[in-house]
């Protein structure tokens, strides 16, 4: 089981990572983050629906027809957004002005339908809850990667306007580190997005790439020595 656990968590976070792997839900993560606080927003909205919702597919996954399945994932996911979209209207107004539509379009992300046909409605509720969280954190972190680097070069900040999701003792996190005015803008237009997101998968790719070779060359060198043991006996 704690194999299990773990590669689950190995797969949402980096292996099959649905934004740097998978490239899903791309339309919100190139849309809303221009700064490290609007990708901080929809991703934590992500990650309640995604877990809340394969938590509910899971439950009644032996009661679902196989002609009408995709229908109920719908509803399902309709609903939870539904419920998550009214409580940050009431907690995170804030936020939730500033994110606009891309809450309600979490209905559409191609993240949260693919969990619950590939793993949810597979698996019994604990382990459809931990798929959901993390592929949720994996979005996430992808989010804020991306808003964070494009906020710091567009605008030299770092979670400007975070009081608008945690509160007024957000606003003490925010991190000046050169004037806006000299900021890159092409960092905060949809170019910037793309640009961001391709370095951030090349990077992913260097390092699998790099991990790789390395493991290859280690097993080369134990093979090796174990030729060289053998001879010798």
């Amino acid at each position: 089981m704690v194999g299990k656990i773990a590669e689950i968590f190995k797969d949402g976070l980096w292996t099959k990572n649905p934004g740097l792997v998978q490239l899903l839900g791309l339309c919100p993560l190139l849309a809303v983050t221009s700064t490290a606080t609007n990708a901080l927003g929809l991703g934590l909205a992500t990650i309640a629906v995604l877990t809340i919702s394969n938590v509910l597919i899971a439950m009644i996954r032996r009661l679902l027809r196989e002609e009408v399945r995709i229908i109920m994932y719908v509803i399902i996911i309709a609903s939870v957004v539904t419920c998550v979209q009214l409580c940050m209207q009431a907690y995170c107004s804030g936020i939730y002005e500033t994110l606009g539509l891309y809450i309600s379009l979490i209905v559409t992300n191609c993240i949260i339908i693919a969990r619950a046909e590939i793993f949810a409605s597979k698996n019994n509720v604990g382990l459809a809850a931990l798929d959901g969280l993390a592929n949720g954190l994996g979005f996430t972190l992808v989010l804020l990667c991306i808003g964070t680097i494009r906020e710091l070069i567009g605008n030299g900040t770092v979670l400007a306007d975070l009081d608008q999701l945690v509160g007024a003792w957000g606003a003490d996190l925010k991190l000046t580190v050169f004037p806006s005015d000299k900021g890159l803008l092409v960092a905060i237009l949809p170019p910037g997005a793309f640009i961001t997101l391709g370095l951030l998968v090349a990077l992913k790719n260097n390092l699998d790439n790099r991990r790789f070779l390395k493991r290859n060359f280690k097993k080369r060198q134990n093979e090796e020595t174990s030729i060289s043991q053998n001879s010798e006996n």
